[in-house]
């Protein structure tokens, strides 16, 4: 596809063509959008739904503000409720704070691995606790 072709089809997809997205280098534009457009907008292996509840997990803890605003309007337009994405604001936090928790005590890589084997086999035995 065209440098042209490309910016039609954004237009057509998108109603215009963002300032962001013009600028970028032609050919970035022309190999990112087909991507940007099948994982954003199209069907894959992920609902629409979830890849941008996940987006918006990630640019929580990436903290960008443009990301923010986009994959919660993108969640929105694929059917996120209120409530789905509130409960992302607390989601987001989890594995940056147990990340943290686990670095500031050094904890042993090995130990972790073998506990976490034992909670994953446990729990795949259907015992959730009181979930």
């Amino acid at each position: 596809m065209s440098y042209q072709e490309t910016l039609d089809e954004i237009k057509k997809t998108l109603g215009i063509v963002p300032g962001f997205m013009k600028a970028l280098p032609e050919d970035v534009l022309v190999h990112d959008w087909p991507l940007w457009k099948k994982y954003s907008l199209d069907k894959s292996e992920i609902p629409g739904k979830y890849r941008e509840l996940m987006g918006l997990s990630v640019a929580a803890n990436i903290r960008c503000p443009y990301c923010l605003a986009m994959h919660t309007d993108m969640a929105k337009a694929h059917g996120a409720t209120n409530e789905e994405i509130r409960e992302v604001y607390y989601l987001a936090s989890l594995t940056s704070r147990w990340s943290a928790m686990l670095h500031a005590q050094q904890y042993d890589m090995k130990q972790f691995e073998k506990e976490r084997g034992q909670m994953g086999e446990y729990m795949s035995r259907g015992k959730k606790g009181s979930s």
